[in-house]
This record gives C-alpha cells, structure tokens and sequence, in this order.
C-alpha cells in the first residue's frame, strides 16, 4: 500500500469510527423541539456518548493487553451501528440518553484499540505520519460529520439521519476488515505482569500527570460547552440560522484540519508550556467574538476556539505519552477519560448556565475553563526530548 493510501485509509479509519460523537449536535435545535424539552437536557443526552467514551477507555486502559485489536476494531463499530439505527425510532429521552452512552462505549473501544494497533504495528519512521493521518480523521468527523448530519435531518427527517450514520458504522467495520491485518494479544507478547491499577496508582501520584489528566477534562468542558450550546444562538434571532446553513457553519473546523497535525512538531520545537498558553490564548481570543451580533463575526470566533482546543488536545495526549514512566496504555486510558468527564460536565454545567441565565454566562464559563488550563499547563514539565505525534484530537 502506498504512502498516500495507507495515510487516506486510517484517516478513513478514524472519521468512520467517531463521526456519531460530535454529528448529532449539528441536530441539537431540530432534536430539542421534536422531544419537547430544554437545550440544556437535549444537549446532556446528546453528549451522554462522552459516559460511554470514559468507561470505554478505563475498560481498554484495564483488559486491552488480551484483547485482538483487529476483532474487537471490527466488533466494536459492527455494534456500534445498532445504538445509532435504534436512535431513529425516537425513543423516550431516557432511552435516547442510554443509547448514546452505548454509542460512546463502542466508539471509544474501537478508538483505543486503533491507537494501540497504529503504536504497536508501525515503524518509528512511519508514527508519526500514521498518526497525524488518525488526527486529521477525528478532526474531519467534526466538520463533515456535522455537515452531513445536518444535511440529511434538513432533506430527509431525523430518522433518516441515524440510519444513515449506522450505515458508516457498518462501512467502517467494512474498511477495517480489508485494512487492519490479524496481530496478537499484547499479552502474548508483553508478559511484564505489572498491574493495571499499580499503573494507575503510579500515575496519579505524578503531579505533572494530574496535571494533564485535568487539563484534557478542561479541553473537552470547553469545546462542547462552545459547539452545543452555539446551535441554539445560531437558528435564534438575529441571525436565524436554517438547519442546512448549520451544518454549513461547521466549516469553521476547516483550518483545524490543517494545522493540528502540527502540533508534535510546534511543542518538539517550543516545549509543551508555551504550545499550551498560545493555544489556549487562540481559544480565549475567539470568545469575545461569540458575543457579537455580527454572523462573520462569530464564525471566526469559532474558527479559533477549534484550533485552540485541536492544537490544546494535541498537545496534552503527546505530554502524557511522554510522562508517564510506565504503562503508557493505562496512561493514556486515564487522559481520555478524564477528557470525556470534562465533556459530559460542560454539557450538564454549561447548559445549565445557558438555560437560566443566557449565552453570555455560558461563555463566561467556557472563558473560566480555558484559563484554569493556562494555569495547569505551569504544572507540566518541560522535556528536552523530542515530541512524538500526538495520537487524537476532539
């Protein structure tokens, strides 16, 4: 396989895989008045999935080693097609949120597990290009999966979107199959016999580790407090946004597609702490932007909170691949479900910012968020030694 093809092929692999995580929020207005209820339970139910991400990647994190990675890639997004064809028959709100916590837990296994195969079964030579080509896929399932979901609901209802998502689910277990080769259970071949939870004991007692676990619950607090809650501003007066022209909107994730596959190289040059405070300031700056009357004007506010909090993610994954000292795997399973937490919370606290006291509050919140993360980044050390590529984005 050439180059250029194994690179477009897990990209591929990556949209496929997480493209229902972010999708349904394009979909927040049209969901919220079809169930009757707030944007603020709307919005909880939809990013409920970040429970299942959480518990997916402690579950990796924990029995990952004996798991066969092209398997359990292949049964996770098989699965994974059955919670998003169920979320057509438009269930109760308690079962719509249950749905996509399961929607979650198969998204996350098959991630992990995609992850641990790219880190085990590529060269050094080809990482990092494997994974800017894995990091560029999550990014593009932000931008096209928004834009197809809000395309689909417009021409052809709610249901239709979800049964048009399970079908991708079920293209990207296609995918897998004639991409991803059989290798071994990592415990056929690493017998270190340590614990998973002395790992992560290890872990947690390493400040500049904690450090980063809560940087990423900040990331995610913000992005999604940010992308849910904008929706409903959005198709509100004065800018009365149609469901079509949303999902347009999403094309503000553009440039991140350009520049966070950069990342490893701009904190391989500059260090991990001066890569964070300018991300988190690109972030910061785009805030203001939001507030405006003016349709320009917040696009371009949200360009920049997507390429701050891209760039911000990038960086604290490639940290916590360099600091931690043992069992990167449990590590990492750590960071993500911190990260997923930080979801779920700026769903629940964000939204309920919005719902009694407006927009601007929320935003207030997002700012708080971001700030605390310039804070945080003082927590991690600098390391001299070159920065592997970041393995994941939003």
């Amino acid at each position: 396989m050439s180059g250029v093809l194994r690179a477009f092929t897990i990209g591929l692999t990556a949209f496929l895989t997480v493209v229902d995580l972010f999708a349904t929020q394009a979909i927040l207005p049209a969901l919220t008045q079809a169930y009757g209820v707030t944007p603020a339970a709307m919005g909880f139910a939809v990013n409920a999935s970040t429970i299942g991400m959480a518990a997916g990647s402690l579950a990796i994190a924990l029995f990952g080693r004996s798991l066969d990675r092209r398997r359990g890639i292949l049964l996770s997004l098989v699965l994974l097609s059955v919670p998003t064809a169920l979320l057509a028959t438009m269930p109760s709100l308690a079962v719509f949120t249950a749905l996509r916590v399961l929607q979650g837990l198969c998204m996350s296994t098959a991630f992990a597990l995609t992850l641990a195969y790219l880190g085990e079964h590529t060269s050094a030579a080809d990482t990092a290009g494997a994974f800017a080509a894995y990091i560029t896929g999550n990014v593009a399932s932000n931008l096209f999966g928004r834009l197809l979901a809000a395309g689909v609901v417009d021409h052809l209802g709610l249901a239709a979107n979800f049964y048009v998502f399970a079908a991708l689910n079920l293209s990207g277990a296609i995918l897998v199959w004639f991409s991803v080769e059989r290798t071994k259970p990592m415990s056929q071949v690493d017998v270190s016999g340590a614990s998973p939870f002395a790992s992560w004991l290890a872990h947690l007692g390493n400040p500049a580790l904690r450090a980063a676990f809560l940087t990423g619950f900040l990331i995610l607090f913000a992005f999604i407090g940010t992308f849910t809650y904008v929706n409903f501003v959005l198709v509100a007066p004065p800018f009365s946004v149609g469901m079509m022209m949303l999902g347009v909107v999403y094309f503000v994730f553009l440039p991140s597609v350009v520049t966070t596959p950069f990342a490893g190289r701009f904190v391989a040059r500059f260090g991990t702490r001066p890569t964070l405070w300018i991300s988190f300031a690109v972030a910061i700056a785009g805030l203001p932007l939001l507030l405006s009357s003016v349709f320009a004007a917040v696009l371009a506010g949200l360009a920049l909170v997507a390429v701050g909090t891209f760039f911000a993610q990038a960086t604290a994954t490639g940290f916590v691949g360099r600091a931690a000292t043992t069992d990167r795997g449990s590590a990492s399973g750590l960071y993500l479900a911190s990260y997923f937490l930080g979801g779920l919370a700026g769903s629940a606290v964000l939204g309920q910012l919005f719902d009694v006291l407006g927009w601007t509050a929320c935003v207030a919140g997002i700012g708080a968020s971001l700030v605390l993360g310039m804070v945080l980044a003082f927590r991690l050390e600098i390391r001299p030694a070159a920065c592997p590529s970041p393995a994941f984005a939003p």
